[in-house]
């Protein structure tokens, strides 16, 4: 059974067919990266114009690479909820249009359970319940996951996401856009000790994130370091023995990176504990940071569980998740009408 995927909720333009839940036969994404990059950020607008131009190419190229046409499909599915509201509702009038004029079912789908998906199309090992934990620009989310695709949300970020934050610290170290990968990469080359940034939530009783006071206190700090002459630019840390006070952009992003790391790794393995399970997935953008995976694998070790990520073309947002999600939800009897909407929030349970 053949699924055509769509996902426009941020500034990626995907679509994807997938057999039967698991087989990916094509994956096809347009970046906006260089068009939101001048900005420090995506600008919502500029990202709905951009799926506006890209969708049909994007589809037509999936189906392509996937050596199918509308004739082979059985339904065609769509993130509608949660994301921007612009962005979404290109790729909900795309799908609707389709699943119109070649009379296939329609389904809308949530995106973060299609990320929460993702793993289960790769690791055959996967078992249930297991936890998830759900990083990206736009979600922070720690779910324990049940047979049928059933979930219970342990808790999620009170304010800002952690990928969302990785770009705006990389914006006010001035290293680009987005900040995920290049705030990581420089943290390879830093000390992560070298700065004491507050971990906040991390000892409540409870599965909620705060990263708003982490990112605060590293814009205080560096706003500090630079009025007094004592950041020294990336790729200069050879400047820094010559005065012991001064600290180095790479030391910055390692000690930032540790900060986050910590705590999303010290409560997925509580929440790992407390319910017992023996497998912990990483999806998500943010499930591309080596310090993450590496972390969350050595302490999931201790306690006797199993770390699953997927490959990178399923952390980051894309189509294929989404018709492979899509496939447990037709099997269940979802089935949408026309009058489908995008909304700029939605609950997985």
């Amino acid at each position: 059974m053949k699924i055509l995927g769509i996902d426009t909720s941020c500034d990626e333009t995907a679509a994807a067919v997938v057999a039967d839940g698991r087989d990916v036969l094509s994956n096809v994404v347009a970046s906006q990266i260089e068009v939101h990059q001048e900005y420090g950020g995506v600008v919502p607008e500029l990202a709905s114009r951009k799926h506006i131009e890209a969708i049909n190419y994007i589809v037509s190229r999936s189906l392509t690479e996937a050596d199918v046409t509308f004739k082979d499909l059985e339904a065609i599915a769509v993130t509608n909820r949660p994301g921007l509201i612009g962005a979404l509702l290109v790729g909900v009038a795309a799908a609707k249009s389709l699943a119109y004029c070649h009379n296939l079912p329609l389904l809308g789908i949530n995106h973060v359970e299609g990320h929460i998906y993702a793993n289960f199309m790769v690791h055959d090992a996967l078992t249930f319940p297991h936890i998830c934990l759900t990083v990206s620009g736009g979600h922070t989310l720690l779910v324990e996951v049940h047979e049928g695709w059933q979930y219970k949300v342990l808790g999620g970020t009170q304010d800002d996401a952690a990928g969302e934050v990785y770009d705006k610290v990389a914006k006010y170290l001035g290293l680009g856009f987005p900040g995920g990968k290049i705030i990581d990469d420089l943290a390879q080359k830093g000390d992560p000790a070298a700065i004491k940034f507050p971990r906040p939530m991390r000892n409540t009783d409870d599965y909620q994130f705060s990263f708003s006071g982490i990112k605060t206190s590293v814009r205080y700090f560096v706003e500090k370091a630079r009025r007094a002459g004592l950041l020294v630019d990336s790729g200069q840390a050879d400047v820094k023995p010559t005065n012991p006070d001064m600290v180095t952009i790479e030391d910055i992003a390692a000690s930032f990176q540790a900060a986050v790391v910590d705590v999303l790794v010290y409560k997925s393995i509580r929440a790992a504990k407390a319910t017992g399970a023996k497998a912990i997935t990483l999806t998500g953008g943010v499930a591309a940071n080596s310090q993450l995976r590496a972390s969350l694998k050595i302490a999931a070790t201790e306690i006797g569980a199993e770390v699953y990520y997927p490959p990178m073309n399923l952390c980051t947002d894309n189509g294929a998740m989404i018709a492979g999600i899509a496939y447990q939800k037709y099997q269940q009897g979802l089935r949408d009408a026309l009058s489908l909407n995008a909304t700029p929030n939605g609950s997985l349970v």
